[in-house]
């Protein structure tokens, strides 16, 4: 595991996500007092109030909570999803290479790191066995 202020002493814990994704890591924040997983980067545990935040590399595997279809957009239809981690927190992602009307409550979906206009973000794809669209 490292620690934020390890890492990158120069920088807050968004920017060390950042550098994570520029380097082709998806890394969250595990908790050493309380031993919760933490996303978004943060300097505090919001479960504890620990300072003791270090980063980990999750599973990746995780589960759709919701998704949604913005229509019209200049790039097409694509979804936003919330994304529940099998470590426990929930981000804001989106599901590709599946028709964005096919992204369903409840489909396992596994995390890569990816770009959307140039920028490193983490995309989800869904996992072996889970319906295709």
């Amino acid at each position: 595991m490292i620690s934020d202020f390890d890492a990158f002493p120069d920088t807050g814990p968004d920017l060390a996500y950042a550098e994570f994704l520029a380097a082709g890591e998806f890394r969250i924040q595990h908790c050493g007092a309380c031993r919760k997983h933490v996303f978004y980067p943060r300097l505090a545990c919001p479960h504890c109030g620990a300072a003791a935040l270090e980063w980990v590399q999750p599973s990746g595997e995780g589960s759709v909570y919701s998704s949604s279809v913005p229509r019209g957009a200049p790039e097409g239809d694509y979804n936003i999803s919330l994304i529940d981690l099998a470590e426990g927190p929930r981000l804001m992602s989106r599901v590709v290479d599946i028709a964005p009307e096919a992204v369903r409550i409840g489909m396992r979906v596994r995390a890569f790191v990816g770009e959307i206009d140039g920028v490193k973000v983490v995309l989800f794809r869904p996992a072996e066995g889970s319906e295709r669209g």
